[in-house]
């Protein structure tokens, strides 16, 4: 089934439909395919493309997911059962064109500009992984770290600063969603 809602595509498949809050901003262009949740206030911006044909993707509330970027998820496989959905969680920032890839990011994670997250991976609450970096399958980052590079490994621990200006950027881009849901209405 394809339905769609101002300029975005919603796709039901193998039984599965896209779940999204009422406070949700979805941008014109998204696709938005199959077991998707999108929570509260979350911001999925334009031509995003979330598909969950195969296992689930979850997005929590105030969460945002920033221009051109791919979530997707693998399904069940031999060395791998349960498959690697991916879960995102609350207050987390993600930059425009990152590839989030059967991975968890914990609530206020960050992912930066054109960045890629691959299968098994855990970005942990309040850590950063810098724009253009690639975390390679399994990696693991701890609380309050910052990870750079290709294949990512730790930088440093973000400070206080850091953290807060993160947390900025999740208030922005809720308000901002707030702006270009009504820009869209008018």
């Amino acid at each position: 089934m394809l339905a769609e809602r101002a300029g975005v595509t919603l796709i039901t498949i193998n039984g599965k439909s896209p779940k999204i809050a009422d406070s949700a901003f979805i941008a014109p262009g998204c696709r938005i395919i199959g077991n998707v949740t999108i929570g509260e206030q979350a911001s999925i911006w334009y031509n995003c493309v979330l598909r969950a044909d195969v296992s689930a993707i979850h997005v929590g509330a105030r969460s945002n997911i920033q221009d051109g970027s791919v979530v997707h998820c693998d399904g069940p496989a031999p060395r791998n059962p349960a498959g690697f959905p991916t879960h995102i969680g609350d207050d987390v920032l993600i930059g425009h064109m990152a590839m989030i890839h059967g991975c968890t990011i914990e609530d206020r994670g960050f992912v930066g500009l054109g960045a890629i997250v691959m299968n098994g991976c855990t970005i942990a609450s309040d850590a950063m992984l810098a724009a253009g970096a690639m975390l390679t399958p399994g990696k693991q980052m701890a609380s309050g770290e910052l990870w750079g590079g290709r294949p990512a490994v730790k930088m440093r621990d973000l400070n206080d600063m850091a953290i807060a200006e993160m947390r900025l950027g999740v208030a922005h881009y809720v308000q901002n969603g707030k702006n270009h849901a009504a820009a869209i209405k008018d």
